[in-house]
């Protein structure tokens, strides 16, 4: 594995710039790894090592997600970064935790062991659009909050053609208003690919505290009512494809935020399970 595993919640972006004044958080540091078939155990084991030695020595923090519907045995780690300049620093706040538990070859064998049990993987950032972003919390305690709530996560990975990025940007700005009169109080966060993968890709991001919460969202087509055939007309003007994920949260391989963790300790702190009772002796019987 390499060193900037984790150095990598969530989610894609969020409102404008009132907004965006109270979230300061600018990017998302996504790592994506495809676990190898039969190698998830070990994969999970190495991932709980980084998690208690990050959380012991102040290190980096991170949310984890698997897929539940996509790619087969892929896993995301998502940190909030304030600029890239931070995320530099969470690189090194993230091996410096390891190395003072570890040692220096001792985190190598760590990052070998992961490395040996993963398919592969690819670190991105996305810049959040707090301006494209519909019903966003009210301030950073009300997005923890949610976060902290929220079991599941629902992406639509949007690729959009070159030259129509501008386009696409004013259809979803149109979107924003229709979706917060008919999903009130249900937040659609955006974000957009900065580095690590092809230019043009949106990122729309639904957090769910099940799966349920998707049967009580209007689609699209009822959002927009009459605008729709024209919303579907530009698309296919602007747009390459859609991808849509959705993932269920990981608590034993996270390391959130402690406001994101006072949301809901139980389930981010889950205490290990007790130890089987002893079977009694036959010989004493």
């Amino acid at each position: 594995m390499k060193n900037n595993l984790l150095g990598g919640l969530l989610l894609a972006g969020l409102l404008a710039v009132p907004m965006a004044a109270q979230m300061p958080e600018g990017y998302l540091d996504v790592n994506i790894t495809h676990v190898k078939f039969g190698k998830r155990a070990d994969f999970d084991a190495n991932i709980k090592k980084m998690v208690e030695i990050n959380r012991k020595n102040k290190g980096d923090t991170w949310l984890a997600y698997e897929l539940a519907y996509g790619d087969s045995n892929a896993v995301y780690f998502t940190s909030t970064r304030d600029s890239f300049a931070a995320a530099e620093e969470a690189g090194k706040a993230f091996e410096g935790a390891l190395t003072k538990a570890l040692g220096a070859p001792g985190m190598r064998k760590l990052f070998d062991d992961t490395d040996a049990a993963s398919e592969s993987e690819r670190q991105e950032l996305r810049r959040r659009r707090w301006d494209l972003t519909a019903s966003a919390p009210a301030d950073t305690a009300a997005y923890s909050k949610l976060v902290g709530q929220s079991r599941w996560i629902r992406v639509a990975i949007v690729r959009v053609r070159p030259g129509r990025v501008l386009d696409y940007e004013a259809e979803l700005k149109r979107n924003k208003a229709a979706q917060e009169r008919a999903n009130p109080g249900i937040p659609s966060f955006v974000s957009q690919g900065v580095a690590g993968q092809a230019n043009g890709i949106f990122y729309i991001s639904t957090l769910l505290k099940s799966l349920g919460d998707l049967d009580k969202i209007k689609p699209l087509q009822e959002v927009l009512g009459s605008n729709f055939a024209n919303y579907q007309k530009a698309v296919a003007e602007m747009v390459l494809g859609t991808d849509i994920i959705v993932g269920r949260f990981l608590p034993e391989l996270s390391n959130p935020p402690d406001e994101v963790v006072a949301a809901d300790a139980k389930f981010w702190r889950p205490k290990p399970p007790a130890p089987a009772a002893p079977k009694p002796d036959a010989k004493k019987q």
